[in-house]
């Protein structure tokens, strides 16, 4: 038993700590939960966790290990000692995306061809892959963009299914920065329509907040799903042009005039 004791007293380094301090920063933005939540399942005080987070005092194994379960993450990315493993079984995604199991969204991963107005070209349409997918290590489902001609902006973000609105959430949040996609549930083609809200790159470091209409579409409903900036003339422009008309003519979005 003192031996036992003497290991999860194991003070880790200061290089190790700071790595699973900034871990669990990163843990608790992406989660959009507090530190109070998170001591409370790790069945630790707050003040310990304040002081670890802001390295006034170095991580524990015993500390470390508590942590782990309760995010259900390895946190000893670097440290000699074998990492937790993740509770078996954890297929429910955090309360903050709805509390949906693996099995209750699996209709929803799939290739999609993402399209909406292009911010730069008049009359042209931006139509780009998403790909929606299980993600085990966060217990969820998340998008991840590709296939984008300014691929300095292809994101990957969280997806949430909240029971009570019946809408889906698309959202990254990096750097304070949100990024939303509110579209409908699928349609019997498989096909969600909806609304971006965003922010349009302007000249030099010119942002402007912008709202849009948007679909994502399976890929295998389109014989040739072409990508990157769809001008008029182009063979699938119309075909896209359709699908962002029906997210306002069948009202799965309004935009009100002023």
């Amino acid at each position: 038993m003192q031996t036992q004791d003497k290991l999860t007293d194991k003070q880790l380094s200061d290089e190790q700590s700071r790595e699973i301090a900034e871990t669990i920063r990163e843990e608790l933005a992406k989660r959009r939960i507090s530190r109070q939540a998170l001591a409370e399942q790790a069945k630790l005080s707050l003040s310990t966790l304040e002081k670890v987070l802001g390295g006034r005092r170095p991580f524990t194994l015993a500390t470390t290990v508590r942590l782990e379960q309760a995010l259900g993450v390895s946190l000893r990315k670097s440290a000699v000692v074998p990492a937790a493993a993740p509770p078996a079984g954890n297929d429910v995604a955090p309360d903050s995306l709805g509390s949906y199991s693996h099995r209750a969204v699996t209709w929803l991963e799939d290739v999609y061809i993402t399209l909406r107005p292009s911010f730069g070209a008049k009359d042209a349409i931006f139509a780009y892959r998403t790909e929606i997918l299980w993600e085990p290590k966060v217990s969820s489902l998340v998008f991840r963009e590709g296939e984008r001609t300014d691929a300095a902006y292809e994101h990957t973000g969280e997806v949430a299914v909240p029971h009570q609105s019946g809408f889906i959430y698309l959202v990254i949040i990096k750097h304070g920065q949100h990024r939303v996609i509110t579209v409908s549930r699928p349609t019997v083609t498989g096909a969600m329509y909806g609304i971006i809200s965003t922010l349009r790159a302007g000249p030099g470091s010119q942002l402007t907040p912008i709202a849009a209409p948007i679909a994502y579409v399976p890929a295998r409903n389109f014989s040739d799903p072409a990508v990157g900036r769809i001008a008029p003339g182009h063979p699938n422009c119309e075909l896209y042009r359709d699908h962002l008309r029906r997210t306002v003519d069948e009202s799965f979005a309004l935009f009100l005039p002023v």
